[in-house]
């Protein structure tokens, strides 16, 4: 069994954005930016979804599974059980495919955190207009533990961004966990973690990049990076 994969969600419908993994950046389908980004990395590089579109993108290294999945994590679990060509791998990081700006800084340093927790991600500081935006994903901290992680809080907290690392077993076990009421009303697939009493670590990065969550972030990645 060999290190570490990179795995990429990517849900053709998703409910705030239908069909955001393959809007486009500069000519260039969000999908296909979040892969590259991710195989420069040199870790062999998946991408998960339900849509043969997104697979004509990206062809042999895409994963087709038209299950239904609450989150990407559950998708990630699942395609862990259900492809072979993933069992020669016992950790996993879970890159979301609405991060067309990932840095090599933040896959290295959610790998390089599983040496001290089961599952691992990253975060950076928050502007202050982010903290009072109630749709943003803020984190709460303890040095390199997650203590939660929301979206109504406002005024403090951490800029969370969306990647993860597995262990394998943690993985298998996320399908098996509890969806408490949390999960559900912040629609953060990560409490589920926290309310079976599991540990995320949590390792600072520098970002100055944009997450693709609605179209109008569209706008706002054209205007970063082509003025």
């Amino acid at each position: 069994m060999t290190s570490s994969a990179i795995l990429i969600p990517a849900r053709y419908n998703s409910t705030r954005y239908p069909g955001k993994p393959l809007c486009m950046l500069d000519g260039v389908p969000m999908i296909k930016r979040v892969y590259d980004a991710c195989i420069a990395s040199n870790l062999p590089t998946y991408v998960l979804t339900d849509s043969q579109d997104i697979y004509n993108v990206i062809g042999a290294n895409c994963l087709l599974d038209y299950r239904e999945y609450k989150n990407g994590t559950e998708r990630c679990a699942g395609a862990v059980a259900k492809f072979d060509i993933l069992d020669q791998y016992k950790n996993f990081i879970n890159v979301q495919g609405d991060m067309p700006d990932v840095t090599l800084d933040m896959i290295e340093k959610t790998k390089w955190h599983l040496q001290h927790y089961p599952v691992t991600t990253v975060f950076t500081d928050m502007p202050k207009e982010m903290q009072n935006e109630p749709n943003s994903v803020k984190m709460v901290r303890a040095g390199d533990q997650a203590l939660w992680f929301g979206r109504g809080m406002t005024g403090y907290g951490d800029w969370h961004l969306g990647i993860y690392g597995y262990k394998r077993n943690a993985l298998e076990m996320y399908p098996t966990l509890q969806v408490e009421q949390e999960e559900t009303i912040e629609q953060l697939e990560q409490l589920r973690w926290l309310k079976s009493g599991w540990q995320i670590g949590c390792l600072s990065v520098y970002f100055n990049g944009i997450e693709i969550n609605a179209p109008e972030d569209v706008d706002l990645w054209h205007k970063k990076n082509l003025t």
